[in-house]
């Protein structure tokens, strides 16, 4: 979508801990003007330094944003979106995960659709440098036939009474956390790199009793000609790194011709098929802003897309089969087979 406007006005829903990753990457990007952040705590939105509200509607009304970033929690989408639409905003960005339920996240998509507008799931992994770099060496041909993706998720941030308590205490009380709230990133990621699965299967458990939902488990993607990818996730468990959330784990792409790994640094080296030597594809470095610099990354897509008509990624009706295959893992786990079907949009 091309509204010729040389520069977008964009306003902010949500000051909470993730929303700083945000309001950086905003002010990094010389084509659009931060106009107002709004949070239910008036003093949260304050010290952004932007003109603050504490009710969406007036900010709307107020600020006239052309976008609207919604960095709230996914019980409070569809009612941001909606009244967005009915302000006249016909770009809206949204976190994952993406509103309460599927049937809310349809009824948002349908609402946007009807009004003319653009929504794109902020789902910013696929944004990470490394996913890039690993995308551009499958679509290549670099690696051969891809046979095999894995990645094992290694937080160390869920032992003990204390767990997640320091930054993000809501973990404690997730009735669905590894999956819904973390897992998802790779849903999202494996489809963007191979493709939609035929099937998926999962094994999940708690395993810090002071948490209500699951913390470890495993998830798999069955594709055509036997080519899987398995997701191991454990948040009590570390990996070899300076900073466990730099990359949450280490990851490995394994094809006829060669192997790629990410390296808890963020490196992505490549061993030839049958050789011992690796090559580097992408260097180590000190990255600014989360994971990889991947919330700006995926801003400068969307802001890029709207005023240069690029084609748009995460916009949310696909998105909705992200949806969709989360709630079959959770459906897989607790009947113990695999699910070949994924209902969806």
């Amino acid at each position: 979508m091309k509204n010729g406007a040389q520069t977008l006005r964009v306003a902010c829903l949500g000051a909470g801990y993730f929303a700083q990753f945000h309001y950086d990457a905003w002010r990094r990007n010389d084509r659009i003007k931060l106009v107002g952040a709004c949070d239910r705590d008036q003093e949260k939105a304050k010290a952004t330094g932007l003109a603050a509200f504490s009710s969406l509607d007036t900010m709307l009304k107020m600020a006239r944003p052309d976008l609207l970033d919604v960095i709230t929690p996914p019980h409070t989408h569809l009612e941001a979106i909606t009244l967005a639409i009915a302000n006249g905003v016909r770009i809206i960005i949204c976190q994952k995960p993406f509103c309460g339920s599927l049937a809310e996240a349809k009824e948002a998509v349908k609402r946007t659709d009807e009004a003319g507008a653009t929504l794109v799931i902020h789902e910013n992994f696929r944004f990470q440098p490394w996913y890039r770099t690993f995308k551009q060496a499958i679509d290549s041909g670099l690696l051969g036939n891809v046979l095999q993706l894995t990645f094992r998720l290694r937080t160390g941030d869920g032992q003990g009474p204390d767990a997640y308590l320091d930054r993000q205490p809501y973990f404690q009380t997730m009735p669905k956390l590894l999956i819904h709230e973390t897992g998802v990133h790779w849903i999202d990621t494996f489809r963007y790199l191979l493709g939609d699965p035929e099937a998926v299967y999962a094994d999940l458990r708690r395993l810090n009793p002071v948490i209500e939902g699951e913390d470890a488990g495993y998830f798999v993607f069955d594709y055509k000609n036997g080519v899987r990818a398995l997701f191991d996730g454990n948040r009590l468990l570390d990996h070899a790194a300076d900073n466990c959330r730099t990359t949450l784990g280490e990851a490995i792409v394994e094809g006829t011709e060669g192997t790629l790994t990410l390296c808890g640094d963020g490196s992505v080296r490549l061993r030839n098929f049958g050789s011992l030597k690796e090559s580097t594809l992408l260097e180590a470095k000190t990255w600014q802003g989360f994971g990889g610099d991947c919330v700006k990354a995926l801003i400068d897509h969307v802001v890029d897309g709207v005023l240069d008509g690029k084609p748009l990624e995460n916009r949310a009706r696909d998105y909705l089969r992200v949806i969709a295959i989360e709630r079959a893992i959770y459906e897989s786990d607790r009947v113990g087979r695999k699910i070949w079907e994924f209902a969806d949009a």
